[in-house]
């Protein structure tokens, strides 16, 4: 069984999604996605932790399924 470690994420300003991703670390993902945006935006955590490969699968398809 693989380790669930791994967050499926939004980067949201208001309610547009800027970017959909997944990461280890959600507050290091989200400073370095203020830097490349602005301050302005937010990570919204999707769904629970999964597995790495759950989450590789989920961002191929655009993040269309929690």
């Amino acid at each position: 069984m693989s380790n669930r470690d791994t967050y499926r994420y939004h980067i949201k300003r208001g309610n547009e999604i800027l970017h959909r991703g997944i990461t280890n670390d959600l507050d290091r993902r989200h400073a370095e996605h203020k830097q490349t945006y602005d301050s302005e935006v937010r990570i919204v955590k999707v769904g629970p932790i999964v597995s790495r490969d759950s989450a590789l699968r989920w961002e191929r398809e655009g993040g269309r399924r929690i």
